[in-house]
């Protein structure tokens, strides 16, 4: 049930990784509190087999597994994999494999312990709000006054539409806006919009529809709701007496699922992403 595996690239679940996000599971795994590990979190690889080849059996002996001989309770740990874009456990299915926890405890901690971010950024130490959007991972965090405070999915704009890179400040929000992407006849509904790029129109924003694999959107950063709306009480709009919040975009559009683990010495270990050394020398993305 938990094996290693050399991860030449990504590993995901062969032929099952999800589409979207589960935007109400992941809202109350990115909500709940925990502590972080001084340690890095050790992860192995967990295979979706039973010997009768049933899939049913094979989730269930997973369950068994995880929750450390309480099928329920490993159902409900199981949630996590959607943080790293797996499907809901009730999808996967016979021969797949998803790179969890090596230590069934460990499911139990907070979004935070699983971040691709490293808890403290020593260049951002000074700025009391910077947010980060990497486009690579299409993930998104928070930091004040240097310190993670949040984390999370994001989806950009695609390869076609690529959501520009470079320093940005938060000008103006909007509670609802309608997209002007929308073909004829089709309403696209934005909530938590806040602009980046007043000119072209880029957004940080909820949507109903945030991808778990490669991005499609028009060059805004989607986000699922939990997280737009924390954003949106934690960040700051430009003021007459003060610039919005900082925000850095960073990275490329991924050609397909992004890297989310990589090889480590002792079997899988977290893809981490590279802060730049200092967040208000990143050049200006609006100009």
């Amino acid at each position: 049930m938990i094996r290693s595996l050399a991860l030449a690239l990504l590993l995901v679940a062969s032929g099952a990784a999800a589409q979207t996000y589960d935007q109400d599971v992941l809202g109350a795994l990115l909500d709940r509190p925990g502590w972080v590990p001084e340690a890095p979190i050790p992860y192995a690889v967990y295979r979706v087999q039973h010997e009768s080849g049933n899939s049913i059996r094979a989730r269930h002996e997973l369950y068994h597994v995880v929750g450390e001989g309480d099928v329920e309770r490993g159902r409900q740990r199981l949630a996590i994999a959607q943080l790293f874009g797996y499907p809901p456990a009730g999808e996967l299915r016979l021969g797949d494999e998803l790179v969890l926890p090596a230590r069934p405890r460990d499911f139990d901690l907070g979004a935070l312990a699983f971040a691709p971010y490293p808890p403290i950024w020593t260049g951002a130490s000074g700025v009391e709000k910077v947010v980060l959007v990497d486009k690579t991972s299409q993930t998104w965090a928070a930091y004040a006054s240097g310190h993670l405070v949040r984390w999370g999915p994001a989806s950009t704009g695609a390869a076609r539409t690529p959501t520009p890179t470079g320093r940005f400040t938060m000008n103006w929000r909007e509670m609802e806006r309608e997209s002007t992407e929308a073909p004829p006849g089709e309403t696209w509904l934005m909530r938590y919009v806040m602009n980046i790029h007043a000119r072209r129109g880029i957004h940080l924003h909820q949507y109903d529809v945030v991808p778990s694999g490669p991005p499609e959107g028009h060059g805004c950063v989607r986000m699922v709701e939990a997280d737009a709306r924390w954003l949106w009480d934690w960040s700051d709009a430009a003021a007459r007496s003060r610039a919005g919040t900082t925000v850095i975009v960073q990275g490329s559009e991924p050609a397909g699922t992004p890297l989310r683990f990589v090889d480590g010495p002792d079997g899988p270990r977290r893809a981490l992403v590279a802060l730049p050394a200092d967040p208000m020398r990143v050049p200006r993305g609006d100009r």
